[in-house]
């Protein structure tokens, strides 16, 4: 068995701004358009009157002051409220695999590789842009890479899940340099028009080099101490959106075909869940949670992560122990604790401890341990 690093990460940021204030303006308008359209209905009281949103309510719920969108203008139109995006022609780079490939020529130049030394491309998020052919191969033949490619989907634990496989692919020979990529366009599953998560999300993509440690050239590397996966089937995240949809006759546009939780139920069940995963992951490898210097949680609300830290280490922790990534760019599904690890590592010395770890719909939780070389 071969000794594994992670030699180079990349992100590709999008190139619009939508700050919880102009969000705000824009949902108001679309629950005062509504109100007004349906006013009657209301006051005969066979339909419940939508209520506006806040800052003030967005901040304190989840930490989020602003995310980053691929497209602006659809989102903030009230008579719309989801991004407009440019149908491509087949012979043309899909929009997925085009913000793929610029994260993963950073994370290349980062390893100091080229994408011929690429032998397998993995590509892993929430959502894919199309069926097949698999989003992977797609962004494995813009970019020159060999190997083979595939696509994978366990949510917000999307990343980690990938890092698993790349580790053990490498790991045991089967290949020398894995290239992970993970593209969230969310503002298109995002329902918007909600009051409870209209503010969630945000889009990315972020890049991830796994590969034989022996053959490394970067000038910095993370050692992948052990991987550990979980999953536990809930409903409280859930898309039902898919190809069976048509099938069924049903509504393309009903609500339940966009993302929708139970994020009360989602907070209190998944924070032991994630706690308890990475404190029987690190015992696994007779490490203490105080003993690990970082930890790159999954960016979905800031008192979920607060408590998990809380619970692993006894107290109160501040973002030099558990940084955060969320206020910026909101939660990037699968993305958001690579996100973490590529923004807040620089400072850390030879020999420190890091954890990567993700959890989300499933329920799934992800953890990668790893130690600066």
């Amino acid at each position: 068995m071969h000794s594994v690093v992670i030699s180079g990460t990349g992100l590709y940021q999008p190139p619009h701004v939508i700050t919880n204030t102009e969000l705000v303006e824009a949902f108001n308008r679309y629950v005062d358009l509504q109100n007004a359209e349906h006013a009657q209905a209301i006051a005969a009281g066979t339909r419940e009157p939508l209520v506006h949103s806040s800052v003030e309510f967005i901040e304190k719920a989840s930490g989020i002051k602003q995310r980053y969108v691929i497209e602006k203008e659809g989102v903030l139109d009230p008579t719309r409220m989801y991004p407009r995006f440019q149908e491509r022609a087949d012979d043309q780079l899909s929009l997925m695999a085009e913000i793929a490939v610029d994260a993963a020529r950073k994370a290349l130049a980062a390893a100091g590789r080229q994408p011929e030394d690429v032998d397998a491309v993995f590509c892993s998020a929430a959502n894919m842009q199309r069926a097949y052919p698999a989003m992977a191969v797609e962004i494995q033949q813009a970019l020159g890479a060999g190997g083979y490619g595939f696509d994978m989907n366990v949510a917000c634990s999307s990343a980690t899940f990938a890092l698993e496989q790349a580790y053990n692919a490498v790991r045991s020979g089967a290949s020398k340099c894995v290239l992970i990529v993970n593209p969230e366009i969310t503002s298109a599953h995002l329902e918007w028009k909600d009051r409870d998560c209209h503010f969630i999300f945000g889009d990315v993509c972020t890049a991830i080099l796994v590969e034989r440690a022996d053959l490394a050239v970067a000038p910095e590397q993370w050692e992948i101490l052990g991987t550990k996966l979980a999953t536990q089937f809930s409903n409280n995240i859930r898309n039902n959106f898919g190809f069976m949809n048509k099938a069924e006759d049903s509504d393309p546009d009903a609500r339940d075909k966009t993302f929708r939780q139970e994020g009360r139920k989602v907070f209190k069940e998944v924070v032991p869940i994630a706690a308890a995963h990475i404190e029987n992951h690190l015992a696994a490898l007779h490490i203490q949670p105080t003993d690990v210097s970082r930890y790159w949680l999954h960016q979905a609300n800031l008192g979920m992560n607060q408590l998990v830290i809380k619970k692993l280490v006894g107290g109160e922790a501040g973002a030099e122990i558990a940084p955060l990534i969320l206020d910026t760019y909101a939660n990037t599904a699968s993305a958001g604790s690579v996100i973490a690890f590529h923004e807040h590592r620089a400072n850390l010395k030879q020999g420190d401890l890091g954890v990567i770890c993700s959890f989300g719909a499933g329920y799934s939780v992800g953890s990668v341990i790893v130690r600066k070389r």
